[in-house]
């Protein structure tokens, strides 16, 4: 029987019941080993959890705030097109962004904030966030690689958004699950969400068992041989 009938559904019962580890173990499972994004991607505090539908957005490094002669006529807007991928959030929903170098934040307060009244669920950013105190005021899940105060204004555009990116390898497109805590961020592709999860809840609670019979002095050995997990 199937645990969920909605996104709303299943990201409560993931938040509630689920941490990317026990995600992680059954994906592995399922022979798809590559799909934790690389670990300097932490959150602003410890106890930030994102879990939402990926809004995928391509960054690049520029040199100039706007740059009239180019051909690309984003490259003429500050920020490119952060601003249009920014209000094109939706509820649920990650704003997941690569692309640029380290020498600039990729995200920020009123980034935040506008993402906040759209009902998105988080921001991963490869690259640094800004406006630390302003954030963690807000308490919306952010997930960078380190804060980092200097602007991306004369240094980085979005060049294009909702399209498919990769991040050291792990490739994230429009509409997959991403889901990220204290241990780390992980993708889930949308075809094998239905197995993860269910699994990843059952292993879950299966771990309560254990925990319960290594608490009681069952050895490791017994254990792993009774349940299966450890």
């Amino acid at each position: 029987m199937k645990l969920w009938n909605s996104d709303e559904e299943l990201f409560a019962l993931a938040k509630q019941e689920l941490f990317t580890a026990v995600v992680g173990d059954v994906m592995d499972k399922m022979g798809l080993l590559n799909q934790f994004l690389p670990p300097r991607l932490q959150p602003l505090r410890d106890d930030m959890v994102a879990i939402g539908r990926a809004m995928p957005v391509l960054e690049a490094d520029v040199f100039a705030e706007a740059e009239i002669a180019s051909n690309n006529p984003a490259m003429a807007k500050p920020f490119g097109l952060m601003l249009e991928a920014l209000d094109d959030l939706k509820t649920n929903e990650i704003y997941i962004c690569t692309g640029g170098s380290p020498r600039y934040a990729l995200w920020g307060e009123l980034m935040s904030t506008r993402a906040m009244k759209l009902g998105a669920a988080g921001a991963v950013v490869d690259g640094y966030s800004r406006d630390t105190f302003g954030i963690l005021h807000l308490g919306f899940p952010t997930f960078s690689s380190g804060r980092y105060a200097q602007d991306q204004g004369p240094r980085g555009k979005v060049i294009d958004f909702r399209t498919a990116i990769e991040i050291e390898g792990v490739r994230i497109r429009p509409g997959d699950i991403v889901f990220g805590d204290i241990d780390g961020v992980i993708v889930i592709p949308r075809e094998a969400e239905e197995e993860a999860f269910t699994r990843a809840i059952e292993k879950a609670r299966g771990e309560k068992l254990v925990q319960k019979a290594i608490e009681d002095g069952m050895s490791a050995c017994e254990t792993f041989a009774t349940f299966g997990i450890m």
